[in-house]
């Protein structure tokens, strides 16, 4: 087994390689308006780090969000691209997960991401591996009281301590963590979900109403 996993959900654009054991290279930069620029240089990179070629990978691992619109489609159509290029499958992950899991925490806690707006995209978990509530995108203050009293991990949480008041670390996904627990799920004969993207509402780019079509007579 060799998975490439990505994630361009969130402003990390994070990769990384493993090999059916454990994660063998890895990369990540946070910059949240060059998804595009940064993806194919970071699996490159990940590549020459661990000698391989990318026709070794077996399968693609890829982050689902939710997350916005422009920067979660690079990464899905990438993932895509590769996994019809190598005839290898393409995971999907839900990117609150990933965060989750590399939380590593015990007891409930929440994921929330940045959503922009003055939103974020959240969910509650029961341990590391166990989300008990889908993903969703609110104000925080709108759910301050659904989160009362619990840790919290992720980007959204760490930027509305109002709503999150025991949020810490990790901020933004990581690959490895993505990879990580597709191995864990595939070793244990789960199957992941569809690469299919979580976006929760409509993108930011819109037709303005009242457009008119000019067309030549």
């Amino acid at each position: 087994m060799l998975l490439l996993a990505l994630d361009t959900a969130t402003p990390a654009v994070t990769v990384a390689l493993h090999d059916g054991r454990d994660v063998i290279a890895s990369s990540s930069q946070v910059d949240a308006r060059r998804h595009g620029e940064l993806l194919l240089p970071a699996i490159d990179r990940v590549l020459a780090e661990a000698g391989l070629k990318l026709d070794a990978v077996t399968g693609i691992v890829v982050g689902i969000g939710p997350g916005p619109y422009t920067g979660l489609r690079v990464g899905l159509m990438t993932a895509e691209t590769f996994g019809l290029a190598l005839g290898a499958p393409v995971h999907g992950v839900c990117t609150l997960d990933g965060l989750a899991y590399a939380a590593d925490l015990e007891g409930p806690f929440v994921v929330a991401t940045d959503a922009r707006r003055k939103e974020v995209y959240w969910a509650r978990y029961a341990d590391s591996r166990t989300r008990v509530t889908d993903p969703a995108v609110d104000r925080p203050g709108d759910i301050a009281e659904q989160v009362k009293g619990l840790p919290a991990v992720g980007a959204g949480a760490l930027l509305y301590p109002d709503a999150f008041p025991e949020a810490h670390e990790p901020g933004n996904v990581s690959a490895a963590a993505l990879a990580r627990l597709a191995a864990e799920k595939l070793a244990a004969g789960e199957e992941l979900p569809a690469p299919r993207p979580l976006y929760l509402r409509r993108p930011d780019a819109q037709v303005p109403k009242n457009y008119k079509v000019v067309t030549p007579k």
